[in-house]
């Protein structure tokens, strides 16, 4: 709300290369009560003068030597980026008001002045100018409270990764440094595919939640030291569904790409994979991200039925296959970003690995 007290301390700059007129209107404005009112003969002071003292109102006359109002008035628009221009032009031609007002000043005043026009005008358009101010301040708090809510938001959906993740290492303390890995990968090959900030940032917390269905298959088939048996291995298989229904239909962003890489990052390029058997550009970009990291940092741990394979035997077998794994697995855009930069690769898993 803006006070009568608010207006009359309003900061005013009037702007005339006559002193007469500059006399006259702080006479005049003074006489009404207002208390912060300065002047300037030079119009080349003006956006230096607003720039340091942020004015409610700028009385600017438009025929002066040397730089015109117009001329101000632009120079202005470049310090009021929202787009509110506090100034009240003066002059004694009536075209020129329209002129004024279509290069974005707010009213005008005509010479020779009227005291009635003058102190009319001015506590309106202080008034309006102060009512800006408030309902920018307003939406400054209002936008810094959306950024402080969205964060705590992300927060909570962030613990809920890490809980997820937790439980699936419970069942598996292979699967801790796993995920972690996996994180930095997805993260690496997304920047090496030049995909912006927002999805690098996302699939990187998403990506640890690709295996939550595993919480759902048994030990004795999780944990099997030996090859699987068919039965055993369609039960495995089930671990995409299950962890997608696990994380379910969520408004986060976060835990929507989680259940959309837990769903799909075994499908296969070539359409060979569970539990969909989907192929090409229909395998979702995250899943066939995630697919290429999954692999290579399983091909690089020990595993029940599998030593751990060094990085140059790991890229080999991606890169040319080994009858299990092969490069028609891979779409082959991700795959020709891994061959030409799988150094990155070998360097986190040696730094994330004990």
């Amino acid at each position: 709300m803006v006070t009568p007290f608010d207006i009359l301390h309003g900061k005013i700059l009037i702007v005339d290369d006559q002193e007469v007129n500059i006399l006259l209107l702080e006479r005049i404005l003074r006489g009404a009560g207002y208390v912060s009112v300065t002047f300037t003969t030079e119009p080349r002071e003006v956006c230096e003068l607003h720039l340091k003292n942020r004015y409610d109102l700028i009385l600017l006359d438009l025929q002066m030597p040397e730089m015109d109002g117009f001329q101000v008035i632009e120079g202005l628009k470049m310090i009021e980026r929202e787009g509110y221009l506090p100034v009240l032009v003066i002059t004694a031609q009536p075209g020129h008001k329209l002129r004024a007002l279509q290069v974005g000043a707010k009213d005008f005043i005509s010479k020779p002045f009227e005291l009635a026009e003058v102190l009319v005008r001015v506590q309106n358009m202080m008034e309006v100018r102060l009512l800006h101010k408030v309902l920018h301040s307003y939406n400054d708090d209002l936008e810094q409270k959306v950024k402080e809510r969205t964060a705590d938001l992300q927060d909570s959906y962030l613990q809920t990764i890490y809980m997820l993740t937790r439980a699936v290492e419970n069942k598996d303390d292979d699967i801790g440094a796993h995920v972690q890995r996996i994180s930095y990968y997805c993260r690496e090959l997304a920047t090496m595919l030049h995909l912006n900030g927002e999805f690098t940032d996302r699939i990187f917390f998403a990506s640890p939640m690709h295996d939550i269905g595993k919480i759902g298959i048994p030990d004795h088939i999780l944990l099997k030291p030996r090859g699987l048996t068919p039965d055993e291995w369609e039960v495995l298989k089930g671990h995409a569904l299950i962890g997608s229904m696990i994380i379910g239909n969520s408004k986060s962003s976060y835990l929507a790409m989680g259940a959309e890489i837990a769903l799909n990052h075994h499908e296969r390029w070539d359409g060979g994979g569970y539990p969909n058997g989907k192929r090409g550009e229909c395998i979702p970009l995250t899943a066939r991200i995630m697919n290429i990291c999954d692999i290579y940092d399983a091909l690089r741990s020990k595993r029940p039925y599998k030593p751990a394979f060094d990085h140059l035997k790991t890229v080999d077998i991606i890169t040319h296959g080994d009858g299990r794994t092969l490069p028609e697995h891979f779409d082959p855009v991700i795959l020709s970003a891994f061959k030409q930069n799988h150094q990155a690769f070998c360097d986190i898993y040696e730094a994330n690995t004990e």
